[in-house]
């Protein structure tokens, strides 16, 4: 009997193997987000190289608009933009949507200009979902699966126009770390 609950523990455990885990700490509270390697396995790579070396550490929430999406990952307090690695091909065609606090790549009009910047969805965005916009869409890889209180604190924050950038926030959100937590 002891041999077949172990066997069927492990059955089950097997069939639950989540993916990597993320916690953000920032100024607006923690989150944690799970990654999906299977459907997005360049996207998460490149994440969680960045997550690794800290990159994120010390970046801000540098565009926040409600009702779409909060974005950062790649500018500290003072608006500068980080230098990153080189860009990676566009994985949106996996089958995972922009729905509600889910996590996507953030890019230009170029689809495989991704490199560290990422933003989660706020609500559920279908325009952004492969092939819309533009022919392309947006990469998903992973979702908030704790935290979504902080998430829904960031995209209320007062927004405002800082030089030529629109829609940040007057009150900074800072991530102060980013870690992995779980494989």
């Amino acid at each position: 009997m002891k041999k077949l609950l172990a066997s069927l523990l492990i059955t089950f455990s097997s069939l639950t193997i989540a993916g990597p885990l993320v916690e953000f700490k920032t100024s607006a509270g923690d989150f944690t987000v799970e990654l999906n390697p299977e459907k997005a396995p360049k996207t998460v790579e490149n994440f969680l190289g960045y997550v690794k070396s800290g990159f994120y550490n010390g970046t801000i929430f540098h565009r926040v608009i409600n009702n779409f999406m909060v974005q950062g990952g790649g500018f500290t307090k003072d608006m500068q933009q980080k230098p990153t690695n080189p860009p990676i091909p566009l994985e949106s065609n996996n089958g995972l949507k922009n729905l509600n606090y889910s996590i996507a790549m953030a890019r230009t009009s170029n689809p495989d200009s991704a490199t560290a910047q990422f933003f989660i969805n706020v609500v559920d965005n279908k325009n952004l979902d492969y092939p819309r916009p533009d022919g392309h869409g947006y990469a998903v890889f992973g979702s908030v699966i704790k935290g979504t209180e902080t998430i829904d604190k960031i995209k209320k924050t007062v927004t405002t126009r800082q030089g030529p950038f629109t829609d940040v926030p007057v009150q900074t959100i800072l991530i102060q770390s980013a870690t992995v937590i779980s494989k």
